[in-house]
């Protein structure tokens, strides 16, 4: 029996959900605090970000998470940055590669939306207890 597409897009979207640390951001969450304001919302979410475009063909879960990086640090959009640094993080993806992720978008984005993106991954890193030290980041 195929899944309809709510029930689809909630699988994958628990892919990327952490659920053991209620002090990290989640669409879940987002659903909860926004659901009154804006009935629907949740379906938006579930059903055609997750149930349409997170299902396709063609890209891992870490791929698809470094380009919403990408994507929301080059926007200056910090709230849905950080959700989407925690999924990162759910889905497999180092913190090494986060970082690197961000410093990447230096050239492109510039320096302001890069060190506002930083501080994000900084704050997401200590609620996930991700050790800075850990990262054997270089600087050249």
């Amino acid at each position: 029996m195929e899944k309809n597409r709510y029930q689809q897009g909630l699988d994958k979207m628990m892919e990327y959900t952490l659920t053991d640390n209620k002090e990290i951001s989640t669409h879940l969450k987002i659903s909860e605090e926004l659901g009154d304001l804006a009935p629907g919302l949740e379906n938006y979410i579930i059903e055609f970000a997750y149930g349409d475009i997170y299902t396709r063909e063609g890209l891992t879960n870490q791929q698809r998470a470094i380009i919403t990086i990408s994507s929301l640090a080059t926007l200056g959009t910090e709230p849905q940055l950080e959700l989407h640094i925690n999924t990162a993080l759910t889905a497999g993806v180092t913190p090494k590669e986060i970082v690197e992720t961000v410093m990447h978008l230096i050239p492109y984005t510039g320096f302001p939306r890069v060190l506002n993106a930083l501080k994000v991954i900084k704050k997401v890193f200590a609620q996930r207890n991700v050790e800075i030290k850990e990262l054997e980041l270089q600087a050249h």
